[in-house]
């Protein structure tokens, strides 16, 4: 039964926020998960761009479709705040990451944490992963059943470990690093939020306080040698006033970038990867064009001249963004498009499905990287139509090495090997926490020589 968040202010011309909550503290959880395209596009046929519901145990209002997310993004009149939201999903595990801070606070981490993204620290960055990026793609090993989704997750894991934190790691230290990073991430989307042993709330707790051991364990050899990773430039980040990051704001940055980094970069990679075993004219189309570069170790500015690739990122980015929702919680009486949003509300702004909108894109189920291509610039009919990056303040700060990244390892991995699925496979895409295929997206892997 349809209901009203609120009543709003007497005399303020604005519509109260419609909805049907569903059953208390679990209302529309299940639906979100596990069909969030469904779902969405259901909600905004019945209710438009704003409607709430209860979600994972609050009560929350969904804002759909890019003049929406502008309003809470670009946050002009500072009623929407990024801690206490993300802080109810991820807190406990990724405890004052940059996400989670807010308004002065939040400029003056940023403004020291620039230093580590300057363009010089990109090209070093870029330096030390070519030939992680290199002996990691070599080792893969062709076959009928070659699972895209985990070698390049244990690929970005071990970027990150080298271009992070630029510490020797042995196997087993790997794999305890990775698991606490997938048990953290996956507890931000707990049904149950206590820490009962066994249960995805009580094993991210349990991955919080591993990595906290493991960068406070190494943070003062990073204080005293330094080097050229990101764990050495937090370390010595310093802004024109001279500011400085503590331990603890190293200790806490490290955990949420690192988390970050890695598994954003395999959920746009294997996406990429999906959409190009589906259809190999455009797979073929970007190894030519990475063979006409002719070079397999591409500096910094070469990366521009794979345009291929980049519409592929986009277009990828843009049917599977891989952070799924930005939260945000209001802390003042404020409206979105003439909607009155009381103090207290929390506000999410679905990425995943926002992209998938008619209304914005023609055709938006089917796979169009021509969609970024400089004649038609779908996304430039709004400027948050595509935002895989959010916006305002809060827009990624590593953004630009997100691209670096992805596109230096697709170039190699082209350079390589042929990849396919049969002709009728559809990837099961869990959207319970953020966006992987399910069955780690089998294809078969050819070494191009092998053809």
């Amino acid at each position: 039964m349809t209901s009203v968040l609120a009543p709003p202010p007497e005399g303020s011309g604005l519509k109260a926020v419609p909805g049907v909550p569903g059953i208390p503290y679990i209302g529309n959880t299940f639906q979100v998960m596990r069909r969030p395209f469904h779902h969405a596009r259901r909600r905004y046929e019945e209710f438009g761009p704003v409607a709430w519901g209860w979600l994972l145990g609050q009560r929350t209002v969904t804002v759909q479709g890019p003049e929406a997310a502008e309003v809470v993004l670009v946050n002009r009149d500072k009623a929407f705040a990024n801690g206490p939201a993300w802080s109810y999903f991820i807190g406990p595990f990724f405890a004052r990451g940059m996400m989670l801070l807010d308004f002065e606070e939040h400029l003056h981490h940023r403004r020291i944490m620039q230093q580590a993204f300057t363009p010089e620290r990109l090209r070093s960055y870029m330096d030390v992963m070519a030939p992680g990026i290199a002996r990691g793609v070599d080792a893969w090993e062709p076959g009928p059943e070659f699972k895209v989704y985990d070698h390049v997750k244990r690929l970005t894991l071990d970027l990150a470990v080298d271009t992070f934190m630029g510490v020797e790691l042995d196997p087993a230290e790997r794999a305890r690093v990775n698991g606490a990073f997938i048990a953290a991430v996956r507890a931000g989307t707990a049904y149950v939020r206590f820490p009962v042993p066994g249960l995805r709330w009580h094993r991210g707790l349990q991955a919080r306080r591993v990595l906290e051991e493991f960068f406070r364990r190494h943070l003062p050899a990073k204080r005293r040698d330094g080097g050229d990773d990101l764990f050495a430039a937090l370390c010595a980040a310093e802004t024109d006033d001279g500011h400085r990051f503590t331990d603890d704001d190293v200790v806490n940055h490290m955990i949420f970038v690192l988390m970050a980094a890695h598994d954003t970069t395999t959920i746009t990679l294997s996406t990429m990867a999906y959409h190009l075993a589906k259809f190999p004219e455009w797979q073929e189309r970007l190894r030519e064009e990475s063979f006409a570069l002719g070079t397999s170790r591409p500096g910094h500015g070469d990366l521009d001249a794979l345009t291929g690739i980049d519409m592929v990122m986009r277009e990828s980015l843009r049917m599977v963004a891989p952070v799924p929702a930005l939260p945000r919680r209001v802390v003042k009486d404020t409206s979105i498009l003439g909607f009155h949003i009381p103090a207290g509300t929390t506000v999410v702004v679905p990425m995943l499905t926002n992209h998938h909108m008619a209304d914005w894109w023609p055709d938006p189920e089917r796979f169009d990287p021509e969609r970024f291509a400089p004649d038609r610039r779908e996304d430039r009919i709004h400027k948050y139509a595509w935002s895989p990056f959010g916006g305002g303040a809060h827009k990624c700060i590593g953004l630009y090495f997100a691209g670096m990244q992805v596109k230096t390892i697709l170039h190699q991995v082209l350079l390589r090997y042929r990849w396919s699925v049969p002709g009728r496979y559809e990837w099961p895409l869990d959207t319970s926490s953020l966006p992987s295929p399910r069955d780690g997206l089998p294809v078969r892997l050819h070494r191009l020589e092998d053809r």
